[in-house]
Protein backbone atom coordinates (compact mmCIF):
# COMPACT_ATOMS: atom_id res chain seq x y z
CA UNK A 1 0.00 0.00 0.00
CA UNK A 2 1.58 3.18 -1.17
CA UNK A 3 2.57 6.20 1.96
CA UNK A 4 -0.15 8.39 2.12
CA UNK A 5 0.87 12.04 2.43
CA UNK A 6 0.43 13.31 6.48
CA UNK A 7 0.47 16.57 5.49
CA UNK A 8 -2.36 16.48 3.05
CA UNK A 9 -4.05 14.01 5.42
CA UNK A 10 -4.00 15.51 8.60
CA UNK A 11 -4.18 19.09 7.82
CA UNK A 12 -7.30 21.55 7.35
CA UNK A 13 -10.90 20.83 7.63
CA UNK A 14 -13.65 18.85 6.33
CA UNK A 15 -17.10 18.44 6.55
CA UNK A 16 -17.73 16.48 10.40
CA UNK A 17 -19.75 13.28 9.44
CA UNK A 18 -22.94 12.48 10.54
CA UNK A 19 -22.06 10.93 13.83
CA UNK A 20 -20.02 14.26 14.73
CA UNK A 21 -22.26 16.73 13.17
CA UNK A 22 -23.06 19.66 15.54
CA UNK A 23 -26.89 21.18 16.06
CA UNK A 24 -25.35 24.69 15.00
CA UNK A 25 -29.15 26.70 15.85
CA UNK A 26 -29.05 25.08 19.64
CA UNK A 27 -24.99 25.41 20.10
CA UNK A 28 -25.90 29.43 18.62
CA UNK A 29 -28.99 30.12 21.12
CA UNK A 30 -26.14 29.02 23.68
CA UNK A 31 -23.52 30.91 22.61
CA UNK A 32 -25.30 34.03 21.98
CA UNK A 33 -24.47 36.25 24.85
CA UNK A 34 -21.12 34.07 25.51
CA UNK A 35 -19.42 35.02 22.22
CA UNK A 36 -21.42 37.26 20.55
CA UNK A 37 -19.21 38.35 17.93
CA UNK A 38 -19.85 34.87 16.18
CA UNK A 39 -23.46 35.61 15.40
CA UNK A 40 -25.52 32.72 14.86
CA UNK A 41 -24.95 31.88 10.91
CA UNK A 42 -21.47 30.44 11.47
CA UNK A 43 -19.74 27.97 9.69
CA UNK A 44 -19.01 24.88 11.23
CA UNK A 45 -15.63 22.63 9.83
CA UNK A 46 -13.77 19.77 11.31
CA UNK A 47 -10.73 19.50 12.22
CA UNK A 48 -8.96 16.45 10.15
CA UNK A 49 -6.57 16.30 12.93
CA UNK A 50 -7.63 15.32 16.69
CA UNK A 51 -7.81 12.18 16.68
CA UNK A 52 -8.99 11.29 20.25
CA UNK A 53 -11.71 14.66 20.66
CA UNK A 54 -13.65 16.22 17.59
CA UNK A 55 -12.44 19.45 16.87
CA UNK A 56 -14.23 22.29 15.05
CA UNK A 57 -13.52 25.29 13.10
CA UNK A 58 -16.44 27.68 13.67
CA UNK A 59 -16.29 30.53 11.65
CA UNK A 60 -18.58 33.62 12.39
CA UNK A 61 -19.49 36.88 11.80
CA UNK A 62 -16.13 38.40 13.38
CA UNK A 63 -14.32 35.78 15.01
CA UNK A 64 -13.29 32.48 14.30
CA UNK A 65 -13.24 29.81 17.26
CA UNK A 66 -12.38 25.99 17.90
CA UNK A 67 -14.49 23.91 19.41
CA UNK A 68 -13.47 20.69 21.32
CA UNK A 69 -15.30 18.24 23.04
CA UNK A 70 -15.05 14.79 24.07
CA UNK A 71 -16.41 12.17 21.62
CA UNK A 72 -19.77 10.16 21.75
CA UNK A 73 -20.57 6.36 22.51
CA UNK A 74 -18.73 4.15 25.73
CA UNK A 75 -15.41 5.83 26.61
CA UNK A 76 -12.54 3.90 28.08
CA UNK A 77 -12.47 5.27 31.69
CA UNK A 78 -10.00 8.46 32.69
CA UNK A 79 -9.75 9.06 28.77
CA UNK A 80 -11.23 12.11 26.98
CA UNK A 81 -10.48 14.39 30.06
CA UNK A 82 -11.09 17.78 28.14
CA UNK A 83 -12.20 19.34 31.10
CA UNK A 84 -8.40 18.82 33.13
CA UNK A 85 -7.35 20.09 29.56
CA UNK A 86 -8.89 23.07 29.72
CA UNK A 87 -7.80 23.64 33.00
CA UNK A 88 -3.80 23.50 32.22
CA UNK A 89 -4.65 25.34 29.12
CA UNK A 90 -5.80 28.96 31.32
CA UNK A 91 -3.16 27.92 33.84
CA UNK A 92 -0.25 27.73 31.54
CA UNK A 93 -1.79 30.78 29.28
CA UNK A 94 -1.41 32.68 32.23
CA UNK A 95 1.94 31.33 32.93
CA UNK A 96 3.21 32.65 29.50
CA UNK A 97 3.42 29.15 27.79
CA UNK A 98 1.57 29.50 24.49
CA UNK A 99 -1.52 28.09 24.56
CA UNK A 100 -5.07 28.89 22.51
CA UNK A 101 -7.24 31.25 24.35
CA UNK A 102 -9.84 30.47 26.37
CA UNK A 103 -13.11 30.91 26.42
CA UNK A 104 -15.38 28.83 28.50
CA UNK A 105 -16.27 25.51 29.20
CA UNK A 106 -19.80 23.46 28.51
CA UNK A 107 -20.89 20.29 31.30
CA UNK A 108 -24.71 20.69 29.71
CA UNK A 109 -24.27 17.76 27.33
CA UNK A 110 -27.70 18.55 25.86
CA UNK A 111 -25.85 21.77 24.13
CA UNK A 112 -24.30 19.10 21.45
CA UNK A 113 -24.67 15.30 22.83
CA UNK A 114 -21.22 15.67 25.11
CA UNK A 115 -19.20 18.21 27.40
CA UNK A 116 -17.45 20.79 25.28
CA UNK A 117 -14.97 24.13 25.68
CA UNK A 118 -13.88 26.60 23.24
CA UNK A 119 -10.78 28.43 22.32
CA UNK A 120 -9.61 30.71 20.35
CA UNK A 121 -8.38 29.92 16.53
CA UNK A 122 -4.36 30.33 15.92
CA UNK A 123 -3.68 30.59 12.08
CA UNK A 124 -0.02 28.90 10.95
CA UNK A 125 1.22 25.62 10.56
CA UNK A 126 0.98 22.29 12.15
CA UNK A 127 3.67 19.99 10.74
CA UNK A 128 2.80 16.56 10.41
CA UNK A 129 6.34 15.58 9.53
CA UNK A 130 8.87 15.78 11.64
CA UNK A 131 11.40 16.65 9.29
CA UNK A 132 8.92 19.78 8.10
CA UNK A 133 8.73 19.47 4.35
CA UNK A 134 9.13 22.70 2.11
CA UNK A 135 10.63 24.70 5.06
CA UNK A 136 14.52 26.21 5.00
CA UNK A 137 16.97 24.07 7.12
CA UNK A 138 17.02 27.77 9.26
CA UNK A 139 13.60 27.58 10.11
CA UNK A 140 13.50 24.00 11.20
CA UNK A 141 16.40 24.76 13.76
CA UNK A 142 14.59 27.91 15.13
CA UNK A 143 11.36 25.44 15.25
CA UNK A 144 13.35 22.34 17.29
CA UNK A 145 14.86 24.92 19.19
CA UNK A 146 12.04 26.75 20.29
CA UNK A 147 10.15 22.92 20.88
CA UNK A 148 13.43 22.14 23.34
CA UNK A 149 13.15 25.60 25.11
CA UNK A 150 8.88 25.13 25.40
CA UNK A 151 9.44 21.87 26.94
CA UNK A 152 11.62 23.11 29.42
CA UNK A 153 9.40 25.44 30.22
CA UNK A 154 6.78 23.48 30.97
CA UNK A 155 8.65 21.06 33.27
CA UNK A 156 10.46 24.02 34.81
CA UNK A 157 7.33 25.63 36.08
CA UNK A 158 5.83 26.45 39.14
CA UNK A 159 2.68 24.21 38.43
CA UNK A 160 1.05 25.18 41.98
CA UNK A 161 1.60 29.00 41.65
CA UNK A 162 -0.80 28.68 38.76
CA UNK A 163 -3.58 26.47 40.67
CA UNK A 164 -2.13 22.98 39.54
CA UNK A 165 -1.42 21.83 42.90
CA UNK A 166 -4.17 19.82 42.88
CA UNK A 167 -4.08 18.76 39.62
CA UNK A 168 -2.91 15.33 40.52
CA UNK A 169 -1.63 13.28 42.97
CA UNK A 170 2.24 13.73 43.34
CA UNK A 171 4.72 11.53 43.25
CA UNK A 172 4.31 7.64 42.19
CA UNK A 173 3.37 8.69 38.75
CA UNK A 174 5.89 6.55 36.47
CA UNK A 175 3.95 3.44 38.72
CA UNK A 176 0.89 4.79 38.22
CA UNK A 177 1.40 5.84 34.42
CA UNK A 178 2.62 2.62 33.41
CA UNK A 179 -0.18 0.68 35.25
CA UNK A 180 -2.93 3.14 33.59
CA UNK A 181 -0.98 2.38 29.70
CA UNK A 182 -0.62 -1.61 30.77
CA UNK A 183 -4.66 -1.37 31.19
CA UNK A 184 -5.39 0.74 28.08
CA UNK A 185 -3.59 -1.75 26.62
CA UNK A 186 -5.30 -4.81 27.74
CA UNK A 187 -8.39 -3.33 26.94
CA UNK A 188 -7.57 -2.24 23.51
CA UNK A 189 -5.93 -5.56 22.65
CA UNK A 190 -6.83 -7.51 19.69
CA UNK A 191 -4.34 -9.86 18.62
CA UNK A 192 -1.57 -11.14 20.99
CA UNK A 193 1.92 -9.32 21.03
CA UNK A 194 4.16 -11.61 22.92
CA UNK A 195 6.25 -8.49 23.23
CA UNK A 196 3.82 -6.23 25.07
CA UNK A 197 3.38 -9.11 27.66
CA UNK A 198 7.34 -9.00 28.24
CA UNK A 199 6.97 -5.06 28.40
CA UNK A 200 4.41 -5.47 31.28
CA UNK A 201 5.94 -7.45 32.99
CA UNK A 202 9.95 -5.91 33.02
CA UNK A 203 9.26 -2.35 32.84
CA UNK A 204 8.00 -2.39 36.89
CA UNK A 205 11.16 -3.79 38.09
CA UNK A 206 13.03 -1.00 36.08
CA UNK A 207 11.10 1.67 37.85
CA UNK A 208 13.50 4.66 38.89
CA UNK A 209 13.61 4.68 42.86
CA UNK A 210 13.28 8.71 42.36
CA UNK A 211 11.53 10.70 40.29
CA UNK A 212 11.00 14.62 39.83
CA UNK A 213 7.57 16.23 40.22
CA UNK A 214 6.57 18.46 37.45
CA UNK A 215 3.86 19.46 35.22
CA UNK A 216 3.85 17.37 32.23
CA UNK A 217 2.00 17.99 28.83
CA UNK A 218 1.99 14.09 27.79
CA UNK A 219 2.15 14.19 24.21
CA UNK A 220 4.12 17.12 23.40
CA UNK A 221 5.89 16.95 19.66
CA UNK A 222 5.75 18.61 16.39
CA UNK A 223 2.41 17.86 15.31
CA UNK A 224 0.85 19.86 18.88
CA UNK A 225 2.41 22.69 18.04
CA UNK A 226 1.08 25.49 15.98
CA UNK A 227 4.15 27.21 13.79
CA UNK A 228 3.38 31.05 13.55
CA UNK A 229 2.77 32.00 9.87
CA UNK A 230 5.19 35.27 9.98
CA UNK A 231 8.13 33.23 11.65
CA UNK A 232 9.86 30.48 13.19
CA UNK A 233 8.04 29.97 16.24
CA UNK A 234 5.46 28.72 18.25
CA UNK A 235 2.36 30.25 18.41
CA UNK A 236 0.70 27.86 20.45
CA UNK A 237 1.17 24.53 21.95
CA UNK A 238 -2.10 22.45 21.18
CA UNK A 239 -3.85 18.76 22.95
CA UNK A 240 -3.39 19.21 26.58
CA UNK A 241 -5.28 16.18 27.24
CA UNK A 242 -3.15 14.10 28.66
CA UNK A 243 -1.15 16.78 31.24
CA UNK A 244 -0.91 16.24 34.77
CA UNK A 245 1.94 16.30 37.40
CA UNK A 246 4.26 13.44 36.66
CA UNK A 247 7.80 12.82 35.34
CA UNK A 248 9.19 15.26 33.23
CA UNK A 249 11.96 12.59 31.62
CA UNK A 250 8.54 10.65 30.86
CA UNK A 251 7.44 13.67 29.00
CA UNK A 252 10.86 13.97 27.00
CA UNK A 253 11.32 10.41 26.03
CA UNK A 254 7.96 10.68 24.52
CA UNK A 255 8.54 14.03 22.96
CA UNK A 256 12.01 12.88 21.39
CA UNK A 257 9.77 9.87 19.45
CA UNK A 258 10.44 11.35 15.98
CA UNK A 259 14.15 10.13 16.18
CA UNK A 260 13.73 6.03 17.64
CA UNK A 261 10.32 5.85 15.95
CA UNK A 262 10.18 2.70 13.31
CA UNK A 263 9.74 4.18 9.91
CA UNK A 264 6.65 3.57 8.46
CA UNK A 265 6.47 3.82 4.37
CA UNK A 266 3.71 1.78 4.11
CA UNK A 267 0.54 3.06 6.21
CA UNK A 268 2.34 6.64 6.97
CA UNK A 269 1.90 6.15 10.57
CA UNK A 270 5.19 7.41 12.09
CA UNK A 271 6.70 10.80 11.68
CA UNK A 272 10.21 9.22 11.64
CA UNK A 273 13.60 10.82 11.66
CA UNK A 274 15.42 7.60 11.34
CA UNK A 275 17.81 7.35 7.87
CA UNK A 276 17.74 10.95 7.62
CA UNK A 277 20.59 13.46 7.02
CA UNK A 278 19.18 15.45 10.24
CA UNK A 279 22.45 17.75 10.25
CA UNK A 280 21.31 19.07 6.50
CA UNK A 281 17.99 19.57 7.43
CA UNK A 282 18.93 21.97 10.26
CA UNK A 283 17.31 19.77 12.73
CA UNK A 284 19.97 18.42 15.91
CA UNK A 285 20.66 14.65 16.69
CA UNK A 286 18.29 12.96 19.41
CA UNK A 287 21.45 13.10 21.37
CA UNK A 288 21.90 16.69 20.98
CA UNK A 289 18.34 17.20 21.52
CA UNK A 290 18.11 16.11 24.66
CA UNK A 291 21.84 17.49 25.65
CA UNK A 292 20.12 21.02 25.41
CA UNK A 293 17.29 19.89 27.54
CA UNK A 294 19.75 18.63 30.15
CA UNK A 295 21.02 21.73 30.26
CA UNK A 296 17.71 24.05 29.95
CA UNK A 297 17.05 21.85 33.15
CA UNK A 298 20.41 22.12 35.07
CA UNK A 299 21.43 18.05 34.69
CA UNK A 300 24.40 16.93 33.10
CA UNK A 301 22.83 14.37 31.38
CA UNK A 302 19.53 12.12 31.44
CA UNK A 303 19.10 9.85 34.20
CA UNK A 304 18.30 6.19 33.70
CA UNK A 305 17.69 6.61 29.69
CA UNK A 306 17.41 3.44 28.99
CA UNK A 307 14.24 3.04 30.70
CA UNK A 308 12.56 6.32 30.15
CA UNK A 309 12.93 5.83 25.91
CA UNK A 310 12.23 2.16 26.65
CA UNK A 311 8.60 3.05 28.68
CA UNK A 312 7.99 5.80 26.23
CA UNK A 313 7.92 3.27 23.44
CA UNK A 314 6.29 0.86 25.01
CA UNK A 315 3.68 3.20 26.30
CA UNK A 316 3.38 4.38 21.80
CA UNK A 317 2.43 1.05 21.17
CA UNK A 318 -0.53 0.79 23.79
CA UNK A 319 -2.11 4.43 22.10
CA UNK A 320 -1.65 3.15 19.15
CA UNK A 321 -3.80 -0.20 19.58
CA UNK A 322 -5.97 2.29 21.68
CA UNK A 323 -6.62 3.72 18.31
CA UNK A 324 -6.60 0.42 16.52
CA UNK A 325 -9.52 -0.69 19.11
CA UNK A 326 -11.29 2.33 18.55
CA UNK A 327 -11.41 2.04 14.38
CA UNK A 328 -12.45 -1.42 15.25
CA UNK A 329 -15.55 -0.71 17.60
CA UNK A 330 -16.51 2.57 15.37
CA UNK A 331 -15.52 5.51 17.97
CA UNK A 332 -12.76 6.94 15.90
CA UNK A 333 -12.42 10.42 14.68
CA UNK A 334 -10.51 10.96 12.21
CA UNK A 335 -8.43 9.72 9.30
CA UNK A 336 -5.90 9.26 11.60
CA UNK A 337 -6.88 5.66 12.71
CA UNK A 338 -7.41 4.96 9.36
CA UNK A 339 -3.60 4.69 8.63
CA UNK A 340 -2.33 2.63 11.56
CA UNK A 341 -1.85 -0.76 10.87
CA UNK A 342 -1.47 -3.90 13.51
CA UNK A 343 1.75 -4.76 12.54
CA UNK A 344 2.71 -1.26 13.86
CA UNK A 345 2.01 -2.30 17.43
CA UNK A 346 4.30 -5.47 16.98
CA UNK A 347 7.27 -3.30 15.39
CA UNK A 348 7.07 -0.34 18.42
CA UNK A 349 7.02 -3.17 21.02
CA UNK A 350 9.72 -4.56 19.97
CA UNK A 351 11.76 -1.87 19.52
CA UNK A 352 10.83 -1.21 23.26
CA UNK A 353 12.27 -4.68 24.55
CA UNK A 354 15.34 -3.83 22.28
CA UNK A 355 15.72 -0.66 24.43
CA UNK A 356 15.31 -1.96 27.83
CA UNK A 357 18.06 -4.65 26.75
CA UNK A 358 20.58 -2.29 25.55
CA UNK A 359 20.23 -3.33 22.01
CA UNK A 360 18.63 0.25 20.57
CA UNK A 361 18.71 3.76 21.74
Amino acid sequence: MPAIDRQATFSGTEAPPEHLALDVPRLAAYMADKIPELGDDFSVEKFKGGQSNPTYKLTGRDVTIVLRRRPPGKLLASAHAIDREYRVMEAVGLAGVPAPQTYFYCTDESIIGSEFYVVGFNEGTVYWNADMPGAAPADRAAVYEDMNGRIAQIHGLDYAAYGLGSLAKVGGYAARNLSRWSKIYADSTLVDIPDMDWLMDALPDMLPAEERVCLVHGDFGLYNVIVAPEEPKISAIIDWEMATLGDPFIDLAHHVRAWWEVPDPEGGAATSLKGMDVAALGIPTMDEYIDRYCRRMGLTELPHRRFYLGYAQFRNAAMVQGILKRAAIGTASSARASIHRQERVFEIAALARATLEGREA
